[in-house]
């Protein structure tokens, strides 16, 4: 692994590797262009960035509870997941890395910037150091991986096989053994194939809903008495009569769990009975484990979907979308961690939306910024009615719930809608996963297929608010 805290090498090479194709050859100098404008404007964006080269790109990225601060530093250390996505016949792993994070009260000058070297400051950037501190073997990619909240040592893992993985990493070398072989603490069997949603409950320690491209919903509890490592999933939330769906049955309402991929799963962060999931057949479904019936959702809307005809056809699964509406998918959800009603989902349609279990027939809102497909959303943990979303176009986007509807000047217009708080690009490649420092306000680490890893703050005047502070301070980034 490299450590980069220059911008230097991190424009991406060609990725068709064919030089004479102009179209490629022109994004390429698209990207490098936006990336040398937000490059030359991060000074004065950000209070923070760290920029750090991984040797292959992670798909997830986590950031671990606990945070140190050594006698007599001026940063404190934080841990953070990683996981890598190699090519053929190279070993993958799980992994662990350490950060350095600089203290507010560290002296360093927050906006210096050297255009030669491209070198760009940020509140003690100078001061930040990631290190991969533990690798451990891992079967193929790392779709997504998340630390049980009871316990942070306990890490599961969504792979390229059905399993999901289950690691102690206290348990585990920091160097891995060099035959590669992979060893959970427990392999956790009930899918047939891969996914990438992934859940554990914050109420009851160790139990964990995954959702995959079988189309169920696996919910274990590991703390159940494995046999040879293996652990089989205490309930499988699946349709069991849709393959006796005739052609042509459209149901408005669902009855089911998901007719396809299902892409997210998430349990509710103030009831502990209750999780969400969405899927390709365009739905938000909510759970409640206390009803009798519970292998079927207590709601369920149509959250994104393409405006058109919803088609059913022979030899497809009803309520399944076909034709040019295929693509409306429904890729992510999040449940507000306190506001018990709210809950937030992205899609292929570019956009993200807000709805009231209360309601939730109708969304209680749209945010439409987005220019390619909506891959992840997550809400800060610090602040209600803060959330990010992040695309397929490089973009993460941060948004304040409490300025929707707020007036704007045609010229603030211009930028977008009141409540797009910031649009974080510094990727050039697609961003895979996000994460809310749950210890830092307003720090957030982000991967992208680019194999970047980027540690970023917004600048403060960019959040506070514009009442406390002059006219000339509360620009938005971009």
């Amino acid at each position: 692994y490299v450590e980069e805290l220059t911008f230097k090498s991190q424009i991406p090479k060609d990725e068709s590797g064919d030089e004479n194709d102009k179209a490629n050859t022109d994004m390429r100098h698209s990207k490098v262009k936006e990336y040398k404008i937000w490059k030359k404007n991060t000074p004065f964006l950000y209070d923070l960035v760290i920029t750090h080269a991984l040797e292959w790109p992670s798909l997830t990225v986590e950031w671990l509870p606990d945070r140190e601060e050594p006698p007599g530093k001026d940063y404190s250390v934080q841990k953070m997941i990683l996981g890598t996505h190699t090519s053929e016949n190279e070993p993958n792993y799980l992994m662990l890395a350490q950060v350095q994070l600089p203290l507010e009260d560290a002296e360093t000058d927050a906006r210096q910037y050297d255009d030669d070297r491209g070198d760009v400051g940020g509140f003690g950037c100078a001061n930040g150091k990631v290190q991969i501190i533990q690798q451990i073997n891992h079967d193929g990619e790392v779709n997504r991986a998340r630390y049980m909240p009871q316990n942070p040592f306990i890490i599961a893992t969504k792979t390229i096989s059905a399993e999901v993985y289950v690691f102690d990493y206290s348990k585990h070398p920091s160097k891995p053994p060099l035959d590669g072989a992979c060893n959970p603490d427990l392999r956790l069997r009930g899918h047939s194939t891969e996914g990438y949603g992934l859940s554990w409950s914050q109420f009851k320690q160790g139990h964990l809903l995954s959702g995959s491209d079988d189309a169920q919903i696996c919910l274990w509890d590991i703390n159940a008495t494995p046999k040879n490592k293996a652990v089989e999933a205490m309930q499988i939330f699946k349709d069991s009569e849709k393959f006796a769906m005739l052609f042509g049955i459209d149901m408005l309402s669902h009855t089911g769990v998901h007719e396809g991929v299902v892409e997210d799963v998430a349990w509710h962060l103030r009831h502990e009975y209750l999780f969400g999931s969405v899927g390709d057949d365009q739905y938000l479904l909510i759970w409640d484990l206390r009803t009798p019936s519970a292998n079927k959702p207590i709601q369920s809307v149509i959250a994104h979907q393409s405006e058109g005809i919803r088609i059913v056809h022979p030899g497809f699964l009803a309520n399944h979308v076909l034709g040019a509406f295929l693509l409306t998918l429904v890729n992510c959800l999040a449940f507000n961690p306190f506001n018990e009603w709210v809950v937030a989902t992205g899609s292929t349609d570019k956009t993200v939306k807000l709805f009231d279990l209360r309601k939730i027939s109708t969304a209680l809102h749209t945010f439409d910024c987005h220019k390619e497909e909506v891959f992840q959303v997550g809400w800060n943990p610090k602040n209600e009615t803060i959330l990010a979303s992040c695309c397929l176009g490089r973009r993460l986007m941060v948004w304040d719930l409490s300025r929707i509807d707020e007036e704007q000047t045609p010229e603030d217009a211009e930028d977008g809608p009141p409540e797009l708080l910031f649009i974080h690009g510094g990727h050039t490649s697609k961003i895979s996963d996000f994460s809310w420092n749950p210890c830092e306000d307003w720090v957030v680490a982000s991967v992208a297929e680019d194999n970047i890893l980027q540690i970023w703050q917004m600048a403060e005047n960019i959040y506070h608010d514009e009442d406390d502070l002059p006219p000339d301070d509360a620009n938005k980034g971009s």
